[in-house]
């Protein structure tokens, strides 16, 4: 009788492999063959002309029509540690043009969150960022993005972004992947400086109504209703 453990390994292998081989190849298909409006993307040029890191916060469910949009630009991303998925995001971003550092909240963290520290706090990196992954609370801000824009003085530059043909999928949260040959709106905030004196609810009260506007602009644009 075949060993279940070395089944669900088995299968785990054949998902990564063919999820990082074909997931670049779909993604750009689906994406590429949009119609991209892109605005404001000034903000976090205009910070990296003047000599800051910008950490880019979007909240998950946006998170693909982001990791598009920044693509092929050598910018820094997160994905988690030992799971298939996050197996597969890493791969996917790297043939994307994304320097991946792996961790999460609870597999390897702290280390990726000192690697992240380190990242920001030489000049004109950028680094993205989902506040509520990689596993929720949908749309509660998590310490780390606020923490390390603290810590760093990073500008934090929020963005959103929708399809007006897509599909969505549910899980904790809903995630959308765009159909081919829609429109693409992605559009960027106007950034946000958290000192060290301010307090983290204050910060966290700032970035979620940021966060909140933009992606109801740009469900507006698309005609998709008010999730939250």
């Amino acid at each position: 009788m075949a060993n279940p453990k070395n089944e669900k390994r088995l299968k785990n292998k054949l998902l990564v492999f063919f999820g990082g081989l074909l997931g670049p190849i779909f993604l750009r298909f689906f994406y590429n063959t949009n119609k991209w409006t892109i605005d404001n993307a000034h903000y976090y040029q205009d910070a990296l002309s003047n000599g800051k890191s910008v950490i880019i916060a979007s909240w998950h469910n946006t998170l693909l029509t982001v990791f598009m949009g920044l693509s092929k630009k050598g910018f820094y991303g997160l994905a988690g540690n030992h799971h298939p998925d996050a197996e597969i995001i890493a791969r996917i971003g790297a043939k994307l043009g994304w320097n991946v550092i792996r961790g999460s909240s609870t597999d390897g963290g702290k280390k990726a969150y000192i690697e992240m520290i380190e990242i920001l706090r030489t000049n004109n990196n950028v680094f993205a960022i989902t506040p509520d992954g990689p596993q929720g609370p949908a749309k509660i801000p998590k310490p780390g993005a606020i923490r390390a824009a603290q810590k760093t003085g990073a500008v934090i530059v929020p963005v959103a972004g929708q399809s007006t043909r897509r599909w969505s999928f549910k899980n904790w949260d809903i995630f959308y992947l765009t159909k081919p040959f829609a429109k693409t709106y992605l559009q960027f905030g106007e950034p946000l400086y958290f000192s060290k004196d301010d307090s983290y609810e204050d910060c966290s009260m700032r970035l979620k109504r940021s966060l909140d506007e933009l992606e109801n602009k740009v469900n507006e644009n698309v005609g998709l209703v008010k999730d939250n």
